[in-house]
């Protein structure tokens, strides 16, 4: 583990509640619509493979189907709430779009580096762009699942993505960004002592280094 990451206070509040519920029930949705959209992917392939059913979600095209589309409703409004709480609060503006001197890519070794060697609740550069990514392609996710969804009364839409089967492609390229996504993700909090802790209490974990009284 990672310890380079615990310089910070103890019980200082990193993550607010709003944020660690918001953030919860976003990753229970995102990995529903994936494992689901996966089963559906499988019932009409667009390419010369199909998945494992053991990553899939649904067990029959009808089951994935009623999954994805609950998981996408559940997602777009908590992802709304999230974004009006990031926006109004001002912590996108702290924790993701404060890109301060864009000289900061003239080193991205550094900021590579960087991903795994900073304080819980804080975001280098790496994970803002990455942040950015994922909330872009969240977007155009729900954009193409429209555009799939209602291709007749939507034919406007369905149109702007090159018709139903190019709307599939592009679809199945977000999906593959946000699998990506979330295996980095996941690899990054399980390296970094405390993310995860801190994402379920809001506070940093204490060891008992940090319980010592300390002398005058």
């Amino acid at each position: 583990m990672v310890e380079g990451a615990l310089k910070q206070p103890k019980g200082k509040i990193v993550h607010p509640l709003f944020v660690r519920v918001t953030h919860w029930i976003n990753a229970f949705a995102a990995i529903a619509m994936l494992m689901s959209g996966l089963r559906i992917y499988n019932a009409a392939p667009l390419y010369e493979f199909r998945f494992p059913p053991e990553v899939t979600l649904g067990g029959w095209l009808a089951g994935a189907l009623a999954w994805h589309f609950a998981a996408m409703w559940l997602l777009a409004l908590n992802g709304l709430a999230y974004l009006a709480y990031g926006v109004f609060s001002g912590h996108f503006l702290r924790k993701m779009f404060n890109f301060g001197a864009m000289a900061a890519y003239r080193n991205i070794r550094l900021e590579m580096k960087r991903l795994l060697f900073h304080g819980t609740g804080e975001y280098n550069l790496v994970q803002r762009v990455l942040y950015v990514i994922v909330i872009c392609d969240l977007f155009l996710l729900f954009l193409t699942g429209l555009a799939m969804w209602k291709p007749v009364q939507l034919q406007e839409l369905t149109a702007f993505f090159g018709g139903y089967d190019q709307a599939r492609h592009v679809h199945f390229l977000g999906m593959t960004i946000l699998a990506m996504f979330i295996v980095v993700h996941v690899s990054v909090a399980l390296a970094i002592k405390g993310t995860i802790t801190s994402m379920i209490t809001g506070r940093l974990p204490t060891t008992p280094q940090d319980e010592r009284p300390t002398r005058k």
